[in-house]
């Protein structure tokens, strides 16, 4: 029996795919990979959307790469657009990132946003930092007072590429961050930079005593991993396993269950090739390094990602969905284990509606939200009929 999910859209339709009109909003329907018929809901639109997070009391907080940062209400309708945030300059992939907030949020108002920082010195160069801020809203308004820098990548660079700045805090309270290799290939092999790498940190930005290069040097021992190339998603199942996906080079995108000190492999070896055409090994060549558990070869180019936990729809508990950029679509993953301790992951479903998708979250009432990317990226609830 065919499930149907519903998906509602309000603005313009995407070419190709049926539409039905009903009053004032307009209802999109499309066929994912599987023959389930998706519908869905747009709520309102943003420029150049990068990252949404949910707060206890249902509203949601919205970054655009520009640098704004909105506040939505329980409806996730635009409230406010924040004051006081970091000034940025967008460039490239670069610009406002991700944004989180505190596991105590409800006591403390603690967010965390991550931004591209320009060299005062030579703008040419950059890097990624992390600040910690607290949020006040109150009737007439919304702003950030008590900022602070607590993580920066090291060093600046070149180029404007592949910063990544993906934050999770898992369920014990350590804040981990995606740190992309900047398009230079060796910094995610390199131990004195922090690129290229998933690290690991206190909600205060100091290094817990237990990482696994503690006493190395104090950008070494925030690596939790290394050998990473641009990962772009990262979130933790309900049994406190740490994933990430990342996009590979030339095809090659990957899915890792992230372990405690493993090296991933990049550049040495890649499910993908350089875009040139050079050749890369593969793992299963060089097996000392921690293979993905799926990879994509076409790319889907991921960003963006959850592991559902909710109850509201129940036949996806579990599932991980990742948004697709060049692939235009959001891809569900499923997981298994094996007697042994191996996992495996398996591409479920694919949804396309013929937009590239940035950003995925979940609120606490299990309800599934994406953020388009692009100059009019939609804001798009989900839901499943019963």
């Amino acid at each position: 029996m065919r499930q149907k999910i519903a998906f509602l859209f309000t603005l313009l339709a995407v070419s190709g795919v049926a539409t039905a009109q009903s009053g004032s909003t307009q209802q999109l329907e499309m066929e994912g990979s599987k023959g389930t018929t998706l519908t869905g809901d747009v709520l309102t639109t943003f420029e150049q959307p990068w990252a949404m997070t949910f707060l206890p009391d249902g509203h949601s907080l919205v970054t655009e790469k520009a640098g704004a940062i909105w506040l939505l209400d329980e409806n996730q309708q635009k409230r406010f657009s924040l004051s006081n945030v970091p000034d940025v300059t967008a460039r490239g992939q670069g610009g406002l990132g991700d944004v989180i907030i505190h596991p105590d949020f409800s006591s403390n108002n603690t967010i965390y946003v991550s931004y591209v920082e320009r060299d005062p010195d030579d703008d040419a160069y950059s890097g990624a930092v992390i600040e910690r801020a607290t949020l006040t809203i109150s009737d007439d308004g919304a702003d950030l007072s008590d900022r602070e820098i607590i993580w920066r990548q090291s060093p600046k660079i070149t180029g404007n590429g592949h910063y990544s700045h993906r934050m999770v805090f898992s369920p014990d309270g350590y804040l981990f961050i995606t740190s992309g290799e900047r398009q230079k290939f060796s910094p995610s092999q390199n131990m004195a930079m922090n690129l290229g790498k998933i690290l690991r940190l206190n909600d205060d930005g100091s290094v817990p005593e237990d990482n696994p290069f503690y006493g190395n040097g104090s950008v070494t021992e925030q690596v939790w991993t290394l050998g990473h190339r641009n990962p772009l998603g990262i979130d933790f199942d309900e049994n406190g396993n740490l994933w990430s996906h990342e996009m590979g080079p030339r095809h090659g995108d990957e899915l890792n269950i992230i372990e405690r000190g493993r090296n991933y492999g990049y550049p040495v070896v890649s499910q993908g090739d350089h875009y040139s055409g050079v050749k890369i090994p593969n793992h299963e060549d060089v097996p000392v390094y921690k293979a993905p558990v799926l990879a994509w070869v076409p790319a889907i180019s991921p960003a963006g990602f959850i592991i559902y936990k909710g109850t509201l729809h129940a036949d996806w508990k579990g599932s991980g969905f990742i948004g697709g950029l060049s692939s235009k679509a959001l891809v569900r993953v499923t997981f298994s284990q094996d007697e042994e301790g191996k996992w495996a992951a398996e591409e479920a479903e694919r949804y396309e509606w013929g937009e590239r998708v940035r950003e995925v979250e979940q609120d606490a009432k299990g309800n599934i939200y994406v953020l388009e990317d692009g100059e009019s990226g939609r804001l798009i609830k989900v839901g499943m009929n019963q």
